[in-house]
C-alpha cells in the first residue's frame, strides 16, 4: 500500500494532466474500497488545487478532498484561497465542485469564507449552467440550516444579511425551470422548517448545539420569510410541481403544506414576533379567514389525486400532510377521511410491509379528525391491525390513541342522545369487544398474548385521563378538534366519565382470572378503576332510591356496579393467584353493601359473604402464600369487615 501511495504522489507532482487525472481516479477507487489514502490530501491540495491544472483534475481533486478526513494543518489560507478562486473558474463544473466542498469545512472557517465569497455564491445561484445552480442549492441547503451557522448569524449581522438573501434566492429557485434545481430548493425549504420544528427534540438528543434566543430568532425570521413567499406564490408553485417527474414530486409536498398550516393557524405571526422581539409594529396577518380557507383548499385539491398513486411512499407522504391540513382551523373531516383511507390501503402493499407500525401510528394519532361514523367504523379494524404489530411499544401507543378516542366518542354520543339527537349505533365501548378474537382473548385464562393486557391497561388509563379536568386553553384563537374537548365543552358533568368507565370494568371483568406468568399490571389497573368507581358511587351504602334524591342514571349505574361486584365474588373461586385474590377480596369487601345481604342466606355457601370468607381462609391458611400477601389481606380486609 505504501508503494501505491508513493506512486500516486509521484504522478500528482508531475505536470502531465493525464497522469494526474489517472492518479486521482486511482486514489478515489482506493478510497471507495475503504482504504486509508489520507496521505494524499496535502499533495492533491498543493499540486492540483493551488496550482494551474485542468478542469478534470480540479474536479477529481475536490471530490477526493471531500471524501477524506482533512487534517487541521491542511486547512490553511492556501487551501481556502484555492476554493475561493475556483468559484470563478471558467468551467462551471469546477465551480460546482468547489461550492459543494463548503459544508465539509469546520465552523470557524465559514464566516470569513462565506462573506468573501458572497458575490460568487450569488452568481452561482443565478448561473445559466444547471449543474452550478444545483450544486449551489445543494450546498446551501446543507449548510444554512445548521446549528452552528444559525448561532454565528445571531452574532454576525453581515453574515445574517447574506444568509437571509440566500434563503430568499433558494425560495425563488423552487420555480426554476430545471427539475433538479427546483426539487433541491424545495428540499432546502423543507429542511429549514423541519429544523425549526425539531428544536425541542434536539435539546434532548444531545448531538446538536443548544439554541440561544438569538439563533431561534434567526431561524424564525428565515422560516417566516419562506412561509410568506410560499403562501403568496402558492398557485405558481403548485403549477410548477405538476410538471415535475413523479419521483421528485414527493419533496414538494411538505413545504407547501407546512406554509399553509402556519398561515391558517396563525403561527407565522408568532414566528415574526420571535424574530423581532419587542417590535410593536408587527401586526397580525390581515388576510381574511375566507382567503386562508380558499388557499388551504387549493392545496388539498392539488394533493388529492396523488392519494391514488402507485408509489407507496408518495401516498403516505401526501396522506400525512393532508391530515396536517385537516387539523387546522377550517379543516374538514372529509380531508382526513380520504387521507386515512389511502394510508390504510398501504397495509397489504408488499413494498410497504416494513412500515406497518408507522401506518397504525399515523391513523390512530389522527382518529379525532374524523367524523363520528368514520371513527366507529375504524375501531374494530384498527384493533386487529394493532394486534399484528411486532413491537409492544408501538402497540401500546396505538392502543392508547384508540382507547382514548373510543371513550371520547362514547361520551359525545351519550351527550347527543341526552339532547334529543338520534343515537349513532356502535359508539359504546362494548362495541370494541364484539370481535370473536378479542372475546376469546379476554376469556382465556392461559393465553400468552400480551395484546389483551395492553388493551385492558390502555382502556383503564384512558378512563383515568377522562376523569381529569381539561386545562384551560390559553390561546383561544386556535381551534381544538379533539372530540373529547368538544364533549366536555357541551356541558358535561363531573361524573359522566364514569359511564364509559362502567362499560370498561364490565367487559374487562375476565381479566381477574388470567394467568399471565406473574404479570399483574393490567389486573392491578383494572382493580384500581373498580375501587375508584365503587368509591364514587358509594356502593358500600347500597343502591340509592329516588326518595333519597338519586337520579335514574345514578340508580342504574349503582345497580350495574352491585351486579358486577356479585359476579366478581363468584369469580373468586377461579382466581388461582393469591396476590390477585387478596387484592380482589379487598377491592370488593371494602366497598360491598353488607347490610343489603339477606340474613336468611347466612348458611348458604352461595351467599356472597360466605364466598368472601372462604376465600380469605384459603389465602390465610395456604402455606404457598407469601407473607406479604397474608399481611396485606389482614391489614386491609379485617378492618373493613369489622
Amino acid at each position: 500500500m505504501d508503494l501505491l501511495i508513493a506512486q500516486i504522489n509521484t504522478d500528482l507532482r508531475s505536470s502531465d494532466a493525464l497522469r494526474q487525472s489517472s492518479a486521482l481516479l486511482q486514489a478515489l477507487q482506493q478510497c471507495a474500497a475503504g482504504r486509508d489514502v489520507s496521505a494524499l490530501a496535502r499533495t492533491a491540495a498543493t499540486e492540483i488545487l493551488s496550482a494551474p491544472s485542468s478542469a478534470v483534475c480540479k474536479r477529481l481533486a475536490l471530490d477526493l478532498l471531500r471524501a477524506l478526513p482533512l487534517p487541521p494543518d491542511l486547512l490553511d489560507p492556501l487551501l481556502l484561497t484555492s476554493l475561493r478562486s475556483d468559484l470563478s473558474f471558467p468551467d462551471p463544473d469546477v465551480a460546482a465542485s468547489s461550492i459543494a466542498s463548503f459544508p465539509s469545512l469546520p465552523s470557524h472557517l465559514l464566516p470569513s469564507l462565506l462573506s468573501s465569497a458572497q458575490a460568487d455564491i450569488a452568481a452561482a445561484l443565478s448561473s445559466p449552467a444547471e449543474s452550478l445552480r444545483l450544486a449551489a442549492v445543494t450546498s446551501l441547503s446543507s449548510l444554512l440550516p445548521r446549528d452552528d451557522l444559525a448561532l454565528m448569524c445571531s452574532t454576525n449581522p453581515s453574515l445574517m444579511a447574506h444568509a437571509t438573501t440566500w434563503w430568499g434566492r433558494l425560495a425563488e429557485l423552487a420555480l426554476d425551470s430545471a427539475d433538479a434545481v427546483s426539487a433541491g430548493a424545495f428540499e432546502a425549504l423543507a429542511r429549514l422548517f423541519q429544523e425549526l420544528e425539531g428544536r425541542r427534540m434536539s435539546r434532548l438528543a444531545g448531538d446538536k448545539l443548544v439554541d440561544g434566543e438569538g439563533a431561534l430568532a434567526v431561524r424564525a425570521q428565515w422560516a417566516a420569510d419562506a412561509i410568506d413567499f410560499i403562501w403568496s406564490r402558492r398557485n405558481m408553485l403548485i403549477a410548477r410541481t405538476m410538471v415535475m417527474p413523479v419521483e421528485s414530486f414527493r419533496v414538494t409536498v411538505y413545504p407547501l403544506v407546512h406554509a399553509a398550516k402556519m398561515v391558517a393557524s396563525g403561527v407565522v405571526n408568532t414566528l415574526r414576533r420571535i424574530a423581532k422581539p419587542g417590535d410593536t409594529t408587527i401586526a397580525d396577518s390581515v388576510e381574511s379567514s375566507a382567503e386562508k380557507l380558499v388557499g388551504v383548499s387549493d392545496i388539498v385539491s392539488h394533493l388529492l389525486p396523488f392519494l391514488s398513486s402507485l408509489d407507496p411512499p408518495l401516498v403516505f407522504e401526501v396522506g400525512i400532510n393532508m391530515l396536517a391540513l385537516a387539523d387546522v382551523p377550517g379543516g374538514k373531516p372529509e380531508w382526513a377521511s380520504a387521507a386515512i383511507i389511502a394510508i390504510l390501503t398501504l397495509w397489504d402493499r408488499q413494498e410497504f410491509s416494513s412500515m406497518r407500525e408507522t401506518i397504525v401510528r399515523a391513523v390512530a394519532t389522527n382518529l379525532h379528525l374524523l367524523d363520528l361514523g368514520m371513527q366507529v367504523s375504524l375501531f374494530k379494524r384498527l384493533l386487529q391491525m394493532v394486534r399484528n404489530l411486532r413491537a409492544e411499544s408501538d402497540r401500546m401507543h396505538a392502543l392508547a390513541c384508540i382507547c382514548r378516542t373510543a371513550l371520547c366518542v362514547d361520551l359525545f354520543a351519550k351527550e347527543s342522545v341526552r339532547r334529543g339527537q338520534k343515537p349513532v349505533p356502535g359508539t359504546d365501548v362494548i362495541s370494541l369487544f364484539e370481535d370473536v378474537r378479542v372475546k376469546e382473548d379476554l376469556n382465556s385464562v392461559t393465553s400468552k398474548n400480551l395484546f389483551r393486557e395492553e388493551l385492558v391497561a390502555s382502556l383503564v388509563e384512558s378512563c383515568f385521563q377522562l376523569s381529569l379536568p381539561l386545562p384551560e386553553l390559553k390561546n383561544s384563537g386556535t381551534e381544538s378538534r379533539v372530540i373529547g374537548a368538544l364533549a366536555y365543552g357541551t356541558g358535561y358533568g363531573a361524573l359522566n366519565w364514569t359511564e364509559p368507565a362502567l362499560d370498561v370494568v364490565e367487559v374487562c371483568r375476565p381479566c381477574v382470572l388470567w394467568d399471565c406468568n406473574g404479570r399483574t399490571y393490567a389486573i392491578d389497573c383494572y382493580l384500581k378503576l373498580l375501587v375508584r368507581l365503587c368509591h364514587i358511587y358509594d356502593t358500600r351504602g347500597g343502591v340509592k332510591t329516588i326518595k333519597a334524591g338519586a337520579s335514574q342514571d345514578q340508580i342504574l349505574n349503582e345497580t350495574r356496579l352491585r351486579n358486577l361486584q356479585l359476579q366478581l365474588i363468584r369469580d373468586l373461586r377461579e382466581v388461582h393467584t393469591p396476590r390477585i385474590s387478596s387484592r380482589l377480596i379487598w377491592a370488593i369487601s371494602e366497598h360491598f353493601d353488607l347490610e343489603g345481604l339477606d340474613p336468611l342466606l347466612a348458611d348458604d355457601p352461595e351467599d356472597p359473604l360466605n364466598i368472601i370468607i372462604s376465600n380469605m381462609h384459603k389465602i390465610l391458611f395456604n402455606t404457598d402464600s407469601s407473607a406479604t400477601t397474608v399481611g396485606m389481606l389482614s391489614s386491609r380486609v379485617f378492618p373493613a369487615m369489622a
